[in-house]
């Protein structure tokens, strides 16, 4: 959800016709501060521009002042089809990721969580990763009436997700599985050129400008059966809502993949191991339950006692490592998986937005023990998960 100062007015894009600029320049400037007397536009507005004007005032109207059920009650209102007027009315007049950040910020700033376990509202919105989220933290207070189209609108968003990310996941992923079997003898289509000839430089003949090899070195295909073993290890706190809904994703996906066998853990003060709902990361998500307090600790202590193959593992934990349990326990279970073989990746998001707010303080000691800990998008994910089932440095962003 959207958080921190209020935001300002939304920007509206310019009708078809090509209007005077000075006259467009003030109708934009108009209905970015709102119309109230001290706005200095001088600009009326009518039809199309004076409802679009409407919708905006009913979320941001209020200024600065912090929203009340008196100021609800002026805005939005409280009964349900006002508000599912509102939501049809925003999809009229903005662009969907304009749409997407308007809903966030109404059920942020105006408290219509409540309205969300409503089938008509639920109908109504425009679904996006951060309502998943908030569907989920409402699951076990949501009436059995509202359930099938909360399973529907979060069906619509993982789909969406599915197609986005799985193709590039699986050609990145199976490039390096195949990448991390190397063969001496290949066929000359998975000769790795590049390591072939740095090991065979010493092999330079300099009156014909080239290099003999006497070795080749190439990729090894990937064989049928498991090779390699990931487990994902998330934090299902309030805060990581975007990151759970992502992970479930990439989860069902790296699933779906005959060389890879797949472990997804969640937790919070307690772990549930959700392993056998893969086939359907919609089944996964209503497994979670958003909220509560944090142990890591103990939900490494369970990825550690499922491992039988240190060497060929990867350990993802996607927390903001805020830890409720024993810390000095949690970084020894890190510091022992290491010793064992395994790759330890530590997320503090899985996400667009970047990083949350996390512990600092347990963010360097994991980079101590050579597990350093930063945020990750959706896009980048694969890239990382390649590095680390190749065993070769992480793509950890610039900005960490």
């Amino acid at each position: 959800m959207t958080t921190g100062p209020t935001p300002t007015r939304t920007p509206v894009p310019a009708p078809s016709q090509a209007p005077d600029p000075d006259q467009e320049r003030l109708r934009r400037w108009r209905l970015v501060l709102g119309g109230d007397q001290a706005d200095g536009t001088g600009c009326a507005l009518s039809g199309r521009d004076a409802a679009m004007d409407a919708t905006l005032a009913a979320l941001y109207g209020k200024g600065d002042k912090p929203p009340t059920g008196r100021d609800r009650s002026a805005g939005l209102g409280a009964s349900a089809p006002s508000v599912a007027r509102w939501l049809g009315d925003i999809r009229t007049y903005f662009p969907s990721s304009v749409v997407q950040v308007m809903q966030r910020d109404a059920i942020d700033r105006l408290g219509l969580a409540s309205l969300l376990l409503e089938p008509e509202m639920l109908a109504a919105v425009e679904a996006d990763v951060h309502l998943v989220g908030t569907l989920l933290s409402l699951n076990k207070a949501m009436p059995e009436t509202t359930r099938e189209t909360a399973r529907a609108v979060v069906r619509k968003v993982v789909d969406d997700l599915e197609k986005r990310l799985a193709t590039r996941t699986r050609a990145t992923l199976t490039g390096a599985l195949d990448r991390s079997a190397r063969v001496s003898r290949p066929r000359h289509r998975d000769i790795d050129w590049n390591r072939t000839v740095a090991a065979n430089l010493k092999h330079y003949l300099p009156e014909y400008r080239t290099v003999v090899p006497e070795r080749l070195v190439g990729y090894g295909r990937a064989a049928q059966s498991v090779k390699k073993e990931v487990v994902l290890c998330i934090d299902q706190s309030g805060s990581m809502a975007a990151s759970v809904v992502y992970a479930s994703v990439f989860g069902a996906v790296l699933a779906s993949m005959r060389s890879i066998s797949t472990r997804l853990v969640v937790f919070d003060t307690a772990v549930v191991d959700l392993t056998d709902q893969l086939d359907d990361p919609v089944d996964v998500l209503f497994g979670t339950q958003l909220g509560g307090g944090t142990d890591i600790n103990r939900a490494l202590a369970y990825c550690q006692s499922q491992i039988t193959r240190p060497a060929e593992t990867v350990v993802v934990l996607i927390s903001d490592l805020y830890e409720g349990g024993i810390r000095d326990e949690m970084l020894k279970r890190v510091a022992a998986m290491k010793a064992s073989g395994v790759q330890f990746v530590t997320l503090l998001a899985l996400s667009d937005e970047g990083a949350p707010a996390y512990d600092r303080e347990h963010a360097a000691a994991l980079a101590a023990l050579g597990a350093p800990a930063f945020a990750c998008t959706p896009d980048l994910f694969p890239e990382v998960m390649a590095a680390a089932l190749e065993k070769r440095p992480l793509p950890i962003p610039d900005t960490v």
